[in-house]
């Protein structure tokens, strides 16, 4: 039987009120098109959004970097950002840097997480996506999920997680690439994943080559040279039978920890997992969100989907990240509410210090 994969491909192709959400026209639109190839370039398909982020998870036989199926997600985005010019949407076809489909998306402005793998007799798999924030940001969550005993007991009572994972990490400033075994690298691994804006885990695998992990690490602001949104970054996580089960992946999302993005993608803020029916961006175009949605994957297609953080359990991190936010937007444009100035690069403070660069005068000696 041939393998499954997943292919999880997101852009901004406009949206409303600003920055807020995804229209639903638009998401009427990309179902269509994708359940048309259903049965013929796709298995099965599902659309969702979270923010203003147009989200398409298709399952194939055709494995990653496929042409066709990269080329179809294109031309979704395509179409629904004419529908959003037409409707005069927010950023109508921002995340599209490229005039023509050239062999992937990758590089042309969407974000792209895919894995390949045998399906085994029972496959949940957990879809997260994110708003308003970097791919970094799902570094905190990768580590406690695949390394830190103390979240996933796995680690120390299911022999065969006990050996430990691979992680593949992504410079993706210099664009280069380097793996780190755990437990034995651990310090090394946090050594570079705690510089979120810099190092990101691309994929995690069990150390007998099971993919357990995978995560889009697109960066726009660096592929377009100038700033066009934040990453809003996409990630597959499989879980049960050897891996971490779907209880100890979603677990460290109630901590509420801070990432970079939020408003202009130019401020930190707190990571908010919340139910698809909250995943709108509203105060100061945030806080910065994460939805999962949870399948069952058989003979290619997704039972499902179960809404993951749909539930009473991540209320307390939801007020806290509340609480957050509150301290957080009180420092308004000093650090470290705003980021540093080293990633303020790549944010529209640039055109700022243009303005007044004939200004500055040397200081006397």
């Amino acid at each position: 039987m041939p393998k499954t994969t997943i292919s999880v491909i997101k852009a901004d192709v406009g949206s409303f009120p600003g920055h807020s959400r995804t229209h639903p026209k638009l998401l009427e639109k990309a179902a269509k098109m994708l359940k048309e190839q259903e049965g013929k370039l796709l298995i099965d398909s599902f659309v969702t959004h979270c923010g203003d982020d147009l989200e398409l998870i298709m399952t194939h036989t055709r494995g990653e970097d496929n042409e066709e199926v990269h080329k179809l997600a294109w031309d979704v985005f395509l179409e629904c950002t004419k529908i959003a010019k037409s409707m005069k949407l927010y950023g109508a076809g921002q995340d599209l840097l490229a005039d023509a489909f050239s062999g992937n998306v990758k590089g042309m402005g969407p974000g792209v997480a895919e894995m390949e793998f045998e399906e085994r007799g029972s496959d949940p798999v957990l879809i997260f996506m994110a708003d308003k924030t970097e791919p970094g940001a799902w570094n905190f969550f990768l580590y406690k999920i695949f390394a830190d005993p103390f979240n996933t007991a796995g680690l120390v009572i299911d022999p065969s997680m006990h050996t430990g994972f691979i992680f593949e990490v992504h410079d993706v400033i210099n664009k280069r690439r380097i793996t780190f075994k755990t437990p034995e690298e651990t310090y090394t691994l946090l050594s570079y994943i705690g510089a979120c804006s810099r190092y990101v885990i691309k994929y995690v695998w069990r150390k007998d080559g099971i993919i357990a992990a995978s995560t889009s690490t697109q960066r726009l602001n660096i592929m377009a040279g100038r700033y066009v949104g934040k990453d809003d970054p996409v990630m597959i996580v499989r879980a049960q039978s050897g891996l971490p089960s779907v209880g100890e992946v979603i677990e460290p999302f109630c901590t509420p920890i801070i990432v970079a993005g939020w408003m202009r993608g130019s401020h930190h803020g707190p990571f908010m997992p919340v139910g698809v029916c909250d995943a709108n961006m509203t105060r100061f175009d945030g806080p910065p969100r994460a939805i999962c949605l949870g399948f069952q994957v058989c003979n290619g297609k997704l039972i499902g989907p179960a809404d993951m953080f749909d539930d009473v359990g991540f209320d307390r991190v939801r007020e806290r990240c509340n609480e957050l936010a509150d301290i957080i937007r009180d420092q308004g444009p000093f650090e470290p509410h705003r980021l540093s100035l080293e990633e303020m690069e790549y944010t529209t403070l640039p055109g700022i210090e243009k303005q007044f660069r004939s200004r500055w005068e040397p200081i006397p000696e």
